[in-house]
């Protein structure tokens, strides 16, 4: 099972536990992009339209003012919030639910799967006309529910094991108009999309369908914020999406540009650290090893002691499953996006001078 089936099976399990204690009639899960925030793979529905009513969603969310976004929760002493409830009763004040209202929908209770303040997951309940509105006490149950969920999906960031790249290397292009319909795509960019995993997409006059994450970076950028989510492949490669609003020669808003490339090591090495609950320190030293430091030059460039460094190493071993600093490059840097095709004569054996063979044959993987 690879990692996106394994979120998806999160899930699915999370859900028919929750509905033990809080009735809900539908409802929409994902995983997040936890220094931005941005839904990424994998995303399930449950009895909601997984395009159009997706991409209504999404499109409030990002582009106008809602009363309890995602980003306040990622922050906010409890991680969970409805629409009555933190309206004081009076829904309509928000945009959200005036979309929700429009497909049956009379209340929508969310929350977000954190560790600190970093996002891993969102989570969307929803009833319909028929019920009451979520309560104060269902509110802090869902909140008390998701807040283990957090670690599990920062945990899921962890590499599988790597596969052969396949394809393209080359930038994918999107370009979406200033009302916000896609208009053009070059071939790299359809072949980026044809290796995501299945979730909510939109159809599009381009010939292929557009994943909600993909859309969402997209709307994102049109709200004049940081547009950039991670997303991993069916294969466990990781891409990157990132999206600008350009300026039209006449003034006033122009077209939206998305990017779709493999993820650099630099776009991944926080979030793998995370996965491993790296400290800080121990990021940077695991950088510094990729650059090819040995021990001494670690120690000198950072103001510590060599024994120091040691240790730290010998933690950032254990917590990444490794033996040596080769593998540990390979591990952080080398399996999570897109791995080298040539992988054979790594040893696991460190040099007299604290440097593996392979840490000097790559020294610029940082």
């Amino acid at each position: 099972m690879n990692r996106t089936d394994e979120a998806l099976a999160l899930f699915t399990r999370a859900s028919a536990r929750l509905r033990r204690t809080v009735a809900f009639d539908a409802a929409a899960w994902s995983a997040t992009d936890p220094e931005t925030g941005l839904v990424t793979a994998p995303m399930w529905v449950q009895n909601l339209d997984g395009g159009s009513q997706c991409h209504s969603y999404w499109e409030c969310e990002l582009l106008e003012e809602t009363v309890i976004p995602f980003r306040d929760l990622a922050r906010a002493p409890a991680a969970a919030g409805a629409l009555h409830w933190n309206t004081g009763d009076v829904p309509d004040r928000s945009a959200q639910y005036r979309r929700l209202r429009r497909q049956g929908l009379m209340d929508e209770l969310r929350a977000v799967m954190r560790v600190g303040h970093r996002p891993w997951g969102v989570v969307s309940l929803f009833r319909d006309g028929g019920r009451e509105p979520f309560g104060p006490d269902e509110i802090a149950a869902v909140a008390r529910f998701v807040e283990p969920m957090g670690a599990r999906l920062r945990s899921l960031a962890q590499p599988a094991p790597a596969a052969e790249r396949s394809g393209v290397s080359a930038p994918g292009m999107l370009l979406f108009g200033p009302d916000g319909a896609p208009t053009s795509i070059n071939d790299e960019a359809r072949h980026y999309l044809s290796l995501l995993p299945d979730g909510p997409s939109e159809p599009s006059r381009l010939g292929v369908r557009l994943p909600i994450w993909v859309i969402g970076a997209a709307f994102q950028a049109r709200a004049g914020r940081a547009a950039r989510v991670r997303i991993r492949t069916r294969e466990g490669h990781w891409l990157v999406c990132h999206a600008s609003c350009l300026d039209a020669a006449e003034g006033g808003p122009g077209p939206t540009a998305v990017i779709i490339e493999p993820a650099p090591a630099s776009e991944m090495a926080p979030i793998i650290a995370d996965a491993y609950e790296l400290s800080p320190r121990e990021l940077e030293i695991t950088q510094l090893v990729a650059r090819g430091l040995s021990t001494g030059e670690i120690a000198a460039a950072l103001f510590i002691s060599a024994h120091t460094v040691r240790d730290h190493l010998k933690a950032v071993f254990e917590k990444t499953g490794v033996s040596s600093r080769g593998g540990l490059v390979a591990r952080l840097f080398t399996e999570n996006y897109w791995p080298l095709r040539d992988r054979a004569g790594r040893g696991d054996v460190e040099s007299q001078d604290g440097r593996s063979p392979d840490s000097r044959r790559h020294p610029a993987r940082a």
